[in-house]
Parts: C-alpha cells; structure tokens; sequence
C-alpha cells in the first residue's frame, strides 16, 4: 500500500491531525525542499473526485523568474484585498482596540502575513480542469486535495494556509502561467515550515453544528471531547 515515505513525518494520528492542523501565515526563511512537495502533492493526488476523473492540477512555485512573478502578483492582491476587508469588517473598531482580543489578534497576523507573501517559500495553486460549463459543485472535485495537502504539510513539519488572493489579479496570473480557459483557478495556497508550531485549533462546541430531526434540534451525541479548546466569538 503506497504511503508519504519521507521519514521526516511527523508520528501523530490521523484525527489529531485534523484537530491540530492550523493555518499557518508566518513562515520562516527556509525553502521547501523537492522532497517534501512531491510527498504533500502525491498526498493530495490520493483525494477522491467526482467520477473518480482525477481533474485537479497543482502549479507550485517556489523560486525563479515566473515564481517571482507570481509572488508579486499575489502579495498586491493580498494588501488591496485585505485593506477594504479590514475596513468593511471594522477590525479596528469595538474589540479591536483591544490589543489582546480574538479581532486584534486576528489583525495582526493578517497584516504581516500579507507583508510578508513576495517572500512565501512557496505559492501553490490548486487548479481544475472543467469537463462541462461551470458548476456550483465543482469544487468537490478539487478542494479535498487542498485538504490533504495541509494535512500532510502538518505531517512533515510544514503549514499552509488557503486564500482567494488570485480573484483579484486572475487575469494577469492566467497570461503569467499560460492557464487555459476551461480550467478553474480554486484557489491561493502559501506553504512553508512554521514561524511558531501548530497546535489544537480552537472552534466553537460541536452541538452548534450538529442537528438531529428539524433544524436547531441539537442531536444528544454532539459533545465535544474532554479537553477540547474553544473559541469565543469569531470576527464579524
């Protein structure tokens, strides 16, 4: 049975990857090696897709002229698009003139993330190529590789984070990589090994999501596990 072989995995469970992979948007200087974005792809490729077509594709860029290129792309559509979601979600207002709250905190590490994307050791974009015209249920086929990716990124030492920062400069990104029209550009994926660790990620209880019966009926079984982390009210 084919598994990652890198022996750099890290030796945890599948469910506490889960519940420990967070998003990562601080990386240090250190470039990913081959090594390892062959194992987070292959781990991607062994997603499921829809008719088992296997349509998704992966551009990732790390270094050289076009990478170059891309980077810069990206990190002006980062600070544009951030700057009005600042503005237009109040992140400086109530709350967030406390330095040590959620909203605060949440500033911070959106605006030196941002800063910091031209310098991103890596820039992947999970792409689709499209069998029919456009559909609300194409993702399906694309996004559980993206997930497989940052769980395998968790794995080896390594974190990501998924934007949407290409929608604002897609044009220009497709010219740059010579993307054909019929394939979808899912998303922005930065990678890179961790400034910090990973850690449990903090989410509201689970018998806030769980229904049994009508809607709002909280099914009896929705309790979290002893010593699950929550979190407070997220930025509105």
């Amino acid at each position: 049975m084919a598994t990652i072989p890198s022996d750099a995995a890290e030796k945890i469970s599948l469910l506490e990857g889960i519940a420990t992979t967070r998003s990562i948007r601080r990386y240090t200087d250190d470039p990913v090696p081959s090594s390892v974005l062959r194992d987070l792809c292959f781990a991607a490729t062994r997603a499921p897709t829809g008719s088992n077509r296997q349509n998704f594709r992966f551009f990732v860029l790390t270094d050289g002229p076009v990478a170059f290129k891309a980077k810069k792309l990206i990190a002006g559509a980062a600070r544009s698009m951030w700057a009005d979601k600042r503005a237009n979600d109040r992140y400086d207002d109530g709350t967030g003139d406390d330095d040590s709250s959620p909203k605060a905190r949440m500033a911070r590490s959106m605006e030196e993330y941002v800063d910091s994307i031209d310098d991103v050791p890596a820039l992947i974009f999970p792409c689709l190529i499209r069998h029919r015209p456009p559909t609300p249920t194409e993702g399906a086929s694309v996004y559980p590789a993206m997930q497989n990716l940052l769980l395998a990124a968790r794995a080896l030492g390594y974190g990501g984070v998924t934007t949407m920062w290409h929608r604002l400069v897609e044009d220009e990104l497709r010219d740059l990589l010579e993307i054909p029209d019929d394939v979808l550009v899912a998303a922005t994926v930065t990678l890179g090994r961790p400034k910090g660790s990973h850690g449990p990620v903090r989410r509201r209880p689970l018998d806030r999501f769980v229904y049994d019966g009508v809607w709002g009926d909280v099914a009896e079984w929705a309790v979290d596990p002893p010593g699950t982390l929550h979190t407070g009210t997220p930025p509105t």
